[in-house]
């Protein structure tokens, strides 16, 4: 039974529970004996419960979400990250870590009721079938789309591959709504984009699934030889609002730019448990300057890449301080009940830092300009604002640190943090009154 890691229940289950851990060991006989007990009468209480609801409640209830419901609580109880995913859920779940669907290979939005395409995936059916940006979606096989939420209008246009779907469009320019039939294939989700920026090469990852590596293999394969290795000047990763993903994947990912050392350790409740992950040899960019960009939309795998590479002198971070997710999620299959995500280990960087409700503070601070409209939504969240956080160990009593911001300009010539990076990796002067660590303000090879 594989697990992923990322960085009639009613009293038949309570007694299948309750004898289920009675043959668990608790130590001395004793202590054995009384949590036994303690348990027991806890279990007894819940079927108590449960079954209450059943016969007294107003109407009748489903009893798959009493269930549901009561497991999501029992794990939502320890973190903000442990939770219940049904069966549903568990597919959504894996569709987004594999990174492909059997779909139609369009980036939609919903607007004022109708599925709104953002723009059609390059080699696609939606592409090969002529869909465009701006086209509005009003029927799905002959059915409105008003009344669908995005995910149920999503969830629809996805499905097996060599299956066919008419979409009803409205286009701007064109009278009258028109039917396009489009046949779906394999889509991946691209998690890895990427551009010249004359002479350094920009790779953005979104996410970590399992499409993440490949596309940054691509990237700078198809980088490198469109700028050619003696004009090329360095790479910006810019992991700004990644919220993480796998943690192999975030492995990985370091490893492409590391010689050697150790990238991330994991550590669970018991010292035995201790995973350490090094880099193999060779580095992908050979030895071009790197520097990451990082906000407070940064977190759990993002965190992990950018603090091996900060803590390894290989890239100089730029931005604001990360998110704070130090925590790893496994993934455990229940059969055909869905899946538990799990918090099991905290990771610490080659450093031996926890990012715990702390984050990663970049080597040179940049902030950018908000909008005033975003200011009034309130002060940025980071880990430590989550209800019910693990703690830091390593700060103990001492305050944790929220988030910082996580805009980004839609306008290149806006983004003060990727200029900023630019103009480093250039050479050109740069404002000294920015605010730094006590990394140097240079870039690290």
């Amino acid at each position: 039974m594989r697990r992923s890691i990322f960085a009639g229940l009613g009293c038949f289950a309570v007694g299948a529970i309750a004898a289920m851990l009675a043959f668990q060991s608790f130590g001395p006989q004793g202590a054995a004996s009384a949590a036994n007990s303690e348990t027991y009468r806890q279990l007894n209480l819940f079927g108590d419960v449960f079954d209450r609801v059943r016969s007294d409640y107003v109407e009748v209830p489903d009893d798959s979400k009493l269930i549901d419901s009561a497991i999501n609580g029992m794990l939502s109880s320890l973190d903000p990250h442990s939770s219940y995913m049904n069966a549903k859920m568990f597919r959504d779940m894996q569709v987004q870590t594999r990174g492909e669907f059997g779909g139609l290979g369009i980036e939609v939005t919903m607007e004022n009721g109708l599925v709104k395409v953002v723009t059609p995936i390059d080699d696609t059916p939606a592409a090969r079938a002529g869909v465009r940006a701006g086209d509005l979606i009003t029927q799905l096989d002959g059915e409105q789309i008003i009344g669908l939420k995005l995910n149920e209008a999503v969830e629809k246009m996805r499905g097996k591959v060599n299956t066919s779907i008419v979409l009803t469009v409205v286009r701007e320019g064109v009278d009258e709504p028109f039917d396009i039939k489009i046949t779906r294939d394999v889509i991946r989700i691209r998690s890895v984009r990427s551009r010249e920026e004359d002479d350094v090469a920009y790779i953005r990852i979104t996410t970590f699934n399992e499409q993440t590596q490949t596309g940054l293999n691509k990237a700078i394969k198809n980088l490198g030889s469109k700028i050619g290795s003696e004009k090329l000047k360095g790479f910006v990763l810019d992991l700004r609002n990644n919220p993480g993903g796998l943690l192999d994947q975030a492995i990985s990912v370091s490893d492409t730019f590391l010689k050697r050392g150790e990238i991330v350790s994991t550590r669970g409740r018991n010292a035995e448990e201790t995973q350490r992950y090094n880099a193999d040899p060779g580095d992908l960019t050979k030895g071009k300057p790197v520097i990451v960009l990082i906000n407070g939309g940064s977190a759990s795998a993002s965190e992990i890449v950018a603090g091996a590479l900060q803590d390894h002198k290989r890239a100089t971070v730029i931005g604001t301080r990360s998110f704070g997710k130090g925590s790893v999620q496994t993934i455990i299959p229940l059969g055909s009940n869905g899946a538990i995500r799990l918090t099991t280990a905290r990771y610490y960087t080659p450093a031996g830092r926890s990012i715990q409700a702390k984050g990663i503070d970049p080597n040179i601070v940049v902030e950018q300009d908000i909008p005033d409209d975003l200011k009034k939504r309130g002060k940025p969240r980071g880990e430590a604002n989550l209800r019910g956080h693990l703690k830091n160990e390593a700060t103990k009593d001492k305050e944790e640190q929220s988030g910082s911001a996580s805009y980004v300009p839609a306008k290149k010539e806006e983004d003060k943090q990727l200029i900023y990076a630019l103009n480093i990796l250039r050479g050109v002067k740069v404002d000294s009154s920015r605010n730094t660590t006590s990394e140097p303000a240079s870039v690290a090879n």
